[in-house]
């Protein structure tokens, strides 16, 4: 026993740290070992196996692999901890990728379908917001990043309940991190305001553009919820350390950042009633690429189909320097675990050194890489929002 309490590398109450928060900090840092939780209201514990930041198998009671994951994101009150250790003897019986599994279990919950263990959330809010059509678009949970690194911070802002932070269609070149509070993003479309995410504490509003390309249009809205402090960021210094990269590493940034812009794009259609229902009649689906490797595009458009609520649909189209397959530092809820590949003809990709990318990763600053993850997670909730969409369609 002594052994295993001394890789407990950190622990703490579910009060304060909610189990989707101790899924993004883990998958962040990319972890691997032993999460345990027990409540005073339950008489069984919880134990997730987390492999590079990744959740692979759990148990809790009778319940095993993601129902056993799905069951705990019930817990309203209990403790955790999380022990670093090599995993010996644990299938993975769990495929969908982290932040996918927190969004769903989230919206479960927020549906009824998993039981709740302890007492309800004290100040929890009920958001529907519905638009022209009707169609609810609920984000009850906001997402949450880390905490900032105040080396980057130049100062800090206050803004009161209901203020605009950011104008869509201004100009700007400033990048804030949330530090207390939530802001809602929003983007106008032709059926009126779309709710694309609520962001709190540690996710990132602006993007790569904020500290690439100096003043640059806003793409999106951002309102105060309650009261809201923001720090921003010195986009000098991000600058640096960005111009410090390896050509791959700022082609997957960019990359990033099309992909977040192309979703986007895909949801206000989809709310629009614009999105095409057929998949692309001049591609097909690749079988030559492997769904282990990374790949950037030197020639030809990927386009990324998802597994959607009523079958497979078309998300987006990737052209040259854009990249795809398996990620080895992130998790935006796309292939190759929740969706697939259909390419051109002729097509043309090259294998991206995945161990060299991870490396590269590891030796960014904290900031920066809370702001890769903070991108990559606003990827896969604006997919969920366009599965909803079509879903309701």
């Amino acid at each position: 026993m002594a052994k295993k309490n001394s890789n407990i590398v950190f622990s703490g109450s579910l009060l304060f740290v909610p189990l989707a928060d101790l899924f993004q900090l883990l998958g962040s840092n990319n972890c691997t070992g032993i999460l345990t939780l027990r409540s005073q209201y339950s008489p069984d514990k919880g134990i997730v196996y987390f492999m590079d930041g990744n959740p692979v198998n759990a148990s809790y009671g009778i319940l095993k692999g993601l129902e056993a994951v799905h069951g705990l994101f019930g817990w309203m009150d209990g403790k955790y901890e999380f022990s670093e250790e090599k995993l010996t003897g644990i299938d993975t019986v769990i495929t969908q990728g982290r932040m996918g599994i927190v969004l769903d279990a989230l919206r479960l919950l927020d549906d009824g379908l998993i039981t709740r263990v302890g007492p309800e959330p004290l100040h929890e809010e009920d958001i529907d917001e519905s638009g022209a059509d009707g169609a609810k678009v609920d984000f009850v949970h906001p997402v949450k990043g880390s905490l900032v690194d105040y080396q980057y911070v130049t100062r800090e802002e206050f803004y009161p309940d209901g203020a605009t932070i950011v104008k869509e269609g201004n100009y700007g070149k400033w990048l804030w991190v949330i530090y207390q509070g939530t802001v809602r993003i929003s983007k106008e479309t032709p059926k009126g305001s779309l709710t694309l995410a609520r962001l709190g504490e540690g996710c990132f509003i602006g993007t790569i553009k904020a500290f690439l390309y100096g003043e640059n249009e806003r793409i999106a809205t951002a309102v105060a919820e309650g009261d809201v402090r923001l720090c921003i960021l010195d986009v000098e210094t991000l600058h640096r350390e960005y111009a410090s990269l390896s050509e791959n590493f700022k082609k997957i940034l960019l990359s990033l950042d099309n992909r977040l812009s192309l979703i986007n794009s895909s949801a206000i259609q989809a709310y629009s009633g614009s999105s095409s229902k057929e998949l692309p009649a001049d591609k097909v689906f690749e079988q030559k690429f492997n769904d282990a490797e990374f790949y950037i595009i030197r020639k030809g458009t990927a386009d990324i189909i998802g597994k959607g609520p009523r079958g497979d649909v078309k998300l987006l189209s990737l052209g040259a320097d854009d990249v795809f397959g398996k990620p080895p530092f992130m998790d935006f809820g796309h292939e190759p675990l929740s969706a697939s590949v259909m390419t051109s003809n002729p097509f043309e990709a090259d294998i991206l050194d995945s161990q060299v990318l991870q490396k590269e990763y590891e030796n960014l600053s904290h900031t920066f890489r809370n702001f890769v993850f903070s991108s990559a997670t606003n990827i896969s909730m604006t997919t969920k929002l366009f599965y909803h969409l079509i879903g309701n369609a």
